[in-house]
Formats: structure tokens, sequence, C-alpha cells
């Protein structure tokens, strides 16, 4: 099994910044880069569980509610990564990681 402990990590730490940021600087973009990041999280998760399955979208549910559409998708993700019967799903895991990474500097928290 991958170890997907390093995309959990930093899944939690950007959901937890989001949530201890004021309304004022989530209105400013982070609860955007929140969002936009669920969604990608979302849709890697989709295309390797139902490969051929309809994608659907994370909505909207305001920017109180981005930091727990963070904390679900990114740890379906890494769950669904961790038990993948593919040969290998690193580099998957990685550009994860990555991603999370990326948008937490682009939100400024």
């Amino acid at each position: 099994m991958l170890d997907t402990s390093e995309l959990n990590a930093a899944v939690e730490r950007f959901a937890d910044r989001l949530r201890a940021a004021p309304q004022s600087r989530l209105q400013r973009g982070a609860a955007a880069e929140g969002l936009e990041l669920a969604r990608q999280l979302a849709l890697r998760a989709q295309r390797i569980e139902e490969p051929d399955g309809p994608r659907r979208v994370i909505p909207d549910a305001g920017v109180f509610a981005v930091a727990d559409q963070l904390a679900v998708a990114g740890h379906d993700l890494a769950e669904i990564l961790r038990t993948a019967p593919a040969d290998s799903r690193e580099r998957e895991r990685d550009e994860a990681v990555g991603l999370v990474r990326e948008a937490e500097r682009r939100a400024g928290l």
C-alpha cells in the first residue's frame, strides 16, 4: 500500500489554516483557492475510482465550508491512492501534495 501520510498532513494543514483565517482573508481569495483545490483533488479521485464515470464538481457552499470540503476531498484522494490496485500511484500522490502546497502559497496562508 502507498504511504499517503504526507498528502493527508498537507491537506489538514491547509484546511486548518482556512478554518483559522478571518472572513476578510477568505473573501479575498483564500476560500476560492481552497475550493479550486478541493475540486481538483476530487476530480483526480474520480478518475482513479471510476475512469469512465461521470465527473461531479464540488459545489460552492460558501467561504466557511471550504475547509471541510478540502479536507474531505483530500482525504478521499489519499485513501483511494493508498488502496488503489494500480502498479504505482506515487507520481499522482506527489503531484497532489504539490498542488496543495502551491494552493496554500497562493492563498497566502
